[in-house]
């Protein structure tokens, strides 16, 4: 099993706490023509009535330009890797096993399966845990792991 890594720029804002919230700031992407493969929001914990909304990715000038107006801007503090690949039972474990033994810490991990394919989106404090990531998942793909009873 092989693993497709791409690195993502992802764009934050912070949102209003309520019905409309996100849906504001994504107008303005929807507009400039943006399609959006990372949407996340979630409210800010200790901030009654705040949440945070990160997207990716945003490409071009005119989205660039959207983003700006809608008050996204690209994150600095995280280090973001998209990977997928084939679906199998304790993936998620190998995959954050092997970076746990390396040292390696996560800020966020979001991992999704559709018709047997999953995605994921890994980030990290620091441009080296990625690229350090990123190899471990090469060598994680050409090393499947043994098969259950072998």
């Amino acid at each position: 099993m092989g693993f497709k890594l791409d690195r993502v720029h992802v764009w934050k804002a912070e949102v209003p706490d309520r019905a409309g919230g996100v849906m504001s700031k994504l107008s303005f992407l929807a507009q400039a023509g943006a399609n959006l493969e990372f949407i996340l929001s979630k409210r800010i914990e200790g901030q009654p009535g705040a949440g945070v909304l990160y997207v990716a990715p945003i490409s071009g000038p005119i989205q660039t330009r959207a983003a700006k107006v809608a008050g996204l801007e690209e994150t600095q503090d995280l280090f973001v890797l998209r990977v997928e690949g084939d679906n199998e039972a304790g993936l998620g474990h190998r995959v954050t096993q092997a970076w746990a033994t390396a040292g390696i810490s996560l800020q966020e991990l979001t991992m999704c399966v559709v018709v047997g394919k999953f995605v994921g989106y890994a980030a990290f404090d620091t441009v080296q845990d990625s690229n350090k990531a990123a190899a471990i998942l090469g060598d994680l793909g050409s090393h499947p792991p043994p098969k259950e009873g072998k």
